[in-house]
């Protein structure tokens, strides 16, 4: 299956091969920072050796030399990373002149917003934004920019002078006459025209203004990114003023060339059932069973419930649960719409009245199910699980009863039941049959079972998935740690501590570790996927403790981008739909790569609204980095992370995110409201996040 690629960069050539430029030491307002380090081999000639060692940055505006000024000469065509700081000059300066507003972003690439006026109001205006990068020879051989499309933001047609008596720590950027600043940096002297200084909408100023927040997009993104590309390039760079300073390919988007595009194996799209194999985890669960039934054979079920929803919700999802869900067809004839819990997951299903918990006040919730918890017999030799109808519905805004959620999960943990949650609004809806196959795939894997795995030999190795989550409500990061698969994507174990913890970290590793070496002998290697980049502060002690282990195996870091790139995108001029095929890999730097994860398998798939995933963004990095220039090995290891995405048994929507990452997300987004400061062991072994 050949595909027709572009890619949003565009080459480009040096304007001028050398440039005169005026450097200064002194740290100048609206000056370029230029580090010496990119003036290396030049700046020498300039500045003797003594005095360049209490220097670290030059300043220049890229004018004609003044009082103090060192003027030197620059080859641009080999002074690559001063010939970046220039060309970024250059379309600073041509885009102030055209942009409604302009501002360099948090990595100093350049912002431009230009007005929407259809989309603008009375209330606030609506800018179409877009950032221009400039790079070398990441994809071609030579200077590129990247055009991205970043969505639209919204500014209050209210100025600072009209907002009276509004508490200023709740704004955050203002649009100062087209620039755009933070309040708690803003030159002081754009305070002389108040009038002419709008916020900014941020999410958390949204509904102090009555505004609603923007809807997600769960349609095909793809065409929608690709015209506002083209439009911009149409617009305001594909013509003589902005060629002039900056000469790009008269071929706009750069069209990838065949041996630039990979692609995972066929075969990596099938998940292992226990009967067969299939690409499609619904399907694959009904037809051939799941891979491994859950080892215990006595498990007992009871709901937690408020009690006027007995013969309500609680007894509608218990019938489904025992006989199936079940539709009427067109002539009123009840057809099967999703079978039993115990035929999906082949596990028994059976509830005693007496066993289940009821309370009374839902402002009382987690009292009541801790009395009623520390009262009830658990017998040894059996898995519990608790059902638990939710009357608090999921999207709550009252923090106390928000909570009830984390609470009842937490208690539960601490006497070793694992629970599935089920809001009560949910069972109503006329698809509810679309809410079963989750729940029951969640269900079996709470309960050790093995819904399905990865069509992949097994090999020595461990992969460990680290994640992060901001927690707003407690202002404290937390780190999902030492999530632990096989390579065959089969769960290990995991433990939860603080961001900040780097020993715990490389302490949860090594627990992670020798439990491996236990069940299988030897380890080969250790793969970690990682949120962010992973520092040397962060990786020394892990280093450290696999060799006091006598483990000098290659410890391979990938970095995988939480939010989907749309920094960085490709699309397929041979399909109306534009998004590549799911599993093409694309280089966009020496060790990155973008990482198509999608239901685009065949010429003739047909994804759905929610699985026209933007690709991933990759990156590698090695504590032996010879490794990395095989890409043999590159393209094993992601098509390892393409597989990973297809062990979420929370769903059986295909996810962008492998579960070395979002797994992590999921239980560090909990654990900041458990009371209890370390997860039991039996929180450590379950699933029960899902």
């Amino acid at each position: 299956m050949s595909q027709n690629l572009i890619v949003n960069i565009i080459p480009f050539k040096a304007p001028v091969q050398e440039l005169q430029c005026a450097l200064y030491s002194k740290k100048t307002e609206g000056f370029a920072p230029i580090h010496k380090d990119d003036l290396k081999g030049i700046i020498e000639k300039h500045i003797p050796a003594k005095d360049l060692k209490n220097i670290d940055w030059f300043y220049t505006d890229f004018r004609e030399p003044k009082e103090k000024a060192i003027t030197l000469t620059v080859d641009l065509t080999k002074s690559i990373y001063f010939a970046c700081h220039y060309y970024r000059h250059l379309i600073r300066t041509w885009f102030s002149q055209i942009a409604d507003i302009i501002r360099p972003n948090f990595t100093k690439d350049i912002e431009v917003w230009f007005l929407n006026e259809k989309q603008s109001g009375k209330k606030y205006n609506v800018y179409n934004v877009y950032t221009l990068k400039v790079q070398y020879a990441r994809v071609t051989d030579g200077p590129e920019l990247v055009v991205s499309y970043d969505g639209t933001s919204k500014v209050l047609n209210t100025s600072l002078q009209d907002l009276v008596d509004f508490p200023t720590e709740k704004l955050n950027f203002i649009n100062c006459n087209g620039e755009l600043h933070r309040l708690r940096h803003m030159p002081p002297h754009f305070k002389q025209d108040l009038d002419k200084l709008y916020p900014v909408l941020s999410n958390p100023l949204k509904p102090r203004f009555g505004v609603p927040f923007d809807k997600p997009v769960f349609t095909n993104r793809y065409p929608k990114y690709l015209s506002e590309l083209e439009y911009f390039y149409n617009t305001h760079l594909n013509n003589n003023g902005f060629k002039a300073i900056l000469p790009l390919s008269p071929d706009g988007f750069h069209r990838l060339d065949g041996k630039d595009i990979f692609r995972t194996k066929m075969e990596s799209n099938n998940l292992m059932f226990g009967k067969g194999q299939s690409v499609s985890p619904l399907t694959g669960m009904i037809k051939y069973q799941p891979y491994k039934p859950s080892p215990h054979n006595n498990v007992r079920f009871f709901f937690i419930y408020h009690e006027s929803e007995r013969t309500k919700s609680v007894q509608k999802i218990y019938t489904y649960l025992k006989e199936g869900y079940y539709r009427t067809d067109k002539v009123g004839v009840k057809v099967e719409s999703f079978p039993n819990l115990t035929a999906y997951i082949k596990q028994p299903f059976h509830i005693e009245k007496e066993d289940s918990i009821s309370f009374k006040s839902t402002d009382n919730i987690v009292s009541e199910v801790r009395a009623a918890v520390s009262a009830k017999n658990f017998d040894n030799g059996f898995r519990y699980v608790a059902l638990y109808i939710s009357p608090i519905p999921k999207s709550e805004s009252d923090p106390a009863k928000h909570e009830v959620y984390y609470r009842i999960k937490e208690l539960l943990l601490q006497r070793g039941i694992t629970s599935q949650v089920i809001f009560k609004e949910n069972i109503y809806s006329p698809k509810f049959d679309w809410f079963l196959p989750n729940i029951e795939i969640a269900l079996l894997a709470k309960i050790d079972g093995i819904p399905w795995r990865l069509n992949r030999s097994k090999t020595d190795e461990l992969i460990v998935g680290i994640g992060a989550f901001y927690s707003v409500s407690r202002k404290t990061k937390y780190v999902g740690s030492a999530f632990c698969f096989t390579n065959e994507g089969i769960f290990e174990g995991f433990d939860c501590f603080s961001a900040n913890e780097t020993k715990m970290l490389a302490g949860s590793i090594r627990k992670a570790v020798l439990k491996y070496l236990v069940d299988h002998e030897k380890a080969e290697r250790l793969i970690i996927h990682f949120y962010k980049k992973i520092s040397k502060k962060e990786l020394v002690p892990i280093i450290d403790i696999l060799y006091k282990l006598g483990l000098p195996i290659p410890v391979i870091i990938i970095t995988i981008n939480k939010t989907e790139s749309n920094e960085l995108l490709a699309f397929d001029k041979d399909s109306k739909e534009l998004m590549p095929y799911s599993g093409t890999m694309v280089q966009v730097d020496r060790y990155q790569y973008l990482l198509f994860n999608n239901t685009r398998y065949y010429a003739s798939s047909e994804p759905k609204q929610k699985e026209y995933h933007f690709p991933l963004k990759v990156s590698f990095a090695s504590s032996n980095p010879v490794i990395l220039d095989d890409v043999s090995v590159i393209k094993e290891l992601l098509d390892q992370v393409y597989q990973f995405s297809r062990m979420y048994w929370k769903s059986v929507s295909q996810q962008s995110l492998p579960v070395t990452i979002k797994y992590p997300e999921m239980v560090a987004e909990i654990y900041p409201f458990f009371q209890h400061e370390k997860l039991p062991e039996f929180g450590q072994k379950n699933l029960w996040f899902l």
